[in-house]
This record gives C-alpha cells, structure tokens and sequence, in this order.
C-alpha cells in the first residue's frame, strides 16, 4: 500500500499531490512479468491514474488514463477510483528496446506515436472525455499536456521508476503540481525554478529511503515533499492537508465475466457452446482466469 500527500502553498497558489508508490508498482510488475522498459512505463502510468484518482471528489467516482501508440507497447491503460484505488496494464509486457543515448529507459520509443485518452465516469449521464496526441511518450510530459489542453489547468507532472538490475522495482513515486486561481507570479516563478534544478523523483526517494531507514511510508513522503520544495521561498513553502492511501486493487468477478460473455450475441454463444462446450475468460488487469461450463454458458444464452 502506498501512500500520497495533498499540500498546498501558504499563499494559495499551488496544490501538491505526491506519493511514493514503489510497493504497488512491484505488485503490478510482478503480475505482468514485464521487462524493464515496460515496468517503467506500467510504474509510470499507475502512479499517475492513483494521484489523479485521489483528485476526484467521491470515491465511487472512477478515471481511465489510456495511453495508446504505434510502438511495440501498443497500449497502456490505468484505471482509478476515488477511493485511491488502481489496476492497469500494458499491452505488450515483453517490450524490449536498447537504453537511450542518457542510459535511460525507452518509454517512449515503446509507446510511439498515438494518443492519450482520459475518461472520468463522475456519475454524470455521459462520462468526460479529453483525448490529446503523445507529446513524447514519456507519459509526465503527455499528461502535462493533457492537463493544459483538456482541462485548462496549468500543472506539472513527474513520475519515476527505478528498475533493478535482478528486475525488482527499487524505487517508484509521482508528483503533480496544479496551479490554483489567481496564483501569485512570483510562485509561479520560483516553481519554475524549483521545477529546472530537480533531480530525477527516483533519485531523491532512493536517497530519503537511504538516509532514514525504517521509516514508515508516510514519514518518506513527507520527507520526500520536504526536501523537494526545501529551497521555496518562506511565503511558498507548504502546508500539508491530507495524506491518502494509493493501492493495487482489482474489482474483476465471476459476475462480470458473466456479464461480459452476455454481451458476445447470441449465434457467437451458440458457435461457442457447441463447437468448444466450455469458455475460458482472462482479467487484463491480474490476469485471473475464469472457467464457464456448458452449463453455465447454456444459462447465459438463455437470459440474452
């Protein structure tokens, strides 16, 4: 389970969300037995949808973030609930691509080009729907984006995950930084400041979780908000308001598959009982199989 801080500045010109989420990204990587690079981007895009996630106002209401590209990834798709809770996966979890020229991670070589999608389900009659094209793949910089084209708000995303070489996540965390109305110029200013000297977000939670060892997630979070926002003038400096929980959670059921297979028409259920007698359905998400009988297929037909 991870955990998220909500801040915001003492002049009321910036809220905070950041999270150290190396625990849920291990969780993911080890259901999908991703490589590297797609480790790095599932890390990437589940620390992005849990924070978004905790945005939200009610924890019934839900948001997709769905990264779709032409590279070997294909696709990468994150879903959150209010509730902090998050299930994603990527498309092709045996990308394998060559480091960058930097001796990074390619994520965005493995998305391509493509489009990024955002759904919020807010309980409303029709969902909200933003889509942007890829800026560079490397999901901070597209969400960024996304965030000033789609919903006019000024923000900055940074996401990291650190990759070990026996292929365990060392280190996994997020921030993202939101301009509030009538924000000051001058916090505006030193943000951007901040912003053009931080280390990669890895770095700096590898570092904390050094330093300090034994201290609860909590207590790295908070010192991780501390040492990024250090240097910010006194009249910028942050307040905490709420610290959240982000975790792994998938909601797949029996039910659902169920109602799932319902929806394949009738003469594809007919073919499917007499030809194969039985249905085998697999959750993207946890990749959970589910076993229906002929009986139980005979059933489903029957109430279409």
């Amino acid at each position: 389970m991870s955990k998220a801080m909500i801040a915001v500045d003492k002049s009321g010109s910036y809220r905070v969300y950041v999270t150290v989420t190396t625990d849920l990204v291990q969780e993911a990587v080890s259901i999908h037995d991703t490589t590297p690079v797609a480790s790095a981007a599932l890390g990437r895009v589940l620390t992005a949808a849990g924070l978004m996630g905790i945005m939200l106002k009610s924890d019934e209401d839900k948001l997709t973030v769905n990264f779709k590209g032409n590279g070997q990834a294909r696709q990468i798709l994150a879903t959150a609930h209010g509730d902090g809770t998050v299930k994603g996966y990527i498309a092709n979890p045996y990308v394998d691509l060559p480091l960058k020229e930097n001796g990074k991670l390619d994520v965005g070589g493995a998305l391509g080009e493509g489009e990024l999608t955002v759904i919020k389900d807010l309980g409303l009659k029709e969902p909200y729907m933003g889509t942007i094209a890829l800026v560079s793949g490397e999901i901070a910089d597209d969400l960024t984006a996304y965030f000033y084209i789609s919903e006019q708000q000024n923000s900055s995303v940074a996401l990291g995950v650190k990759v070990e070489r026996d292929l365990s996540i060392g280190a996994a965390g997020g921030m993202i930084i939101q301009m509030l109305p009538g924000a000051e110029e001058a916090a505006v200013d030193a943000l951007e400041e901040m912003i053009g000297k931080m280390e990669p977000l890895t770095t700096s939670i590898s570092r904390v979780m050094e330093e300090t060892p034994g201290l609860s997630q909590s207590g790295i979070v908070r010192r991780l908000m501390e040492e990024i926002f250090a240097d910010m003038p006194e009249k910028y400096r942050l307040q905490a308001l709420e610290e959240r929980e982000i975790r792994w959670e998938c909601d797949c059921s029996r039910e659902r598959m169920a109602r799932a297979l319902a929806t394949i028409g009738k003469e594809d259920m007919r073919e499917i009982i007499e030809e194969d007698g039985k249905a085998e359905l697999q959750c993207h998400f946890c990749l959970k199989k589910y076993d229906f009988s002929r009986q139980e297929l005979t059933e489903i037909l029957n109430h279409m």
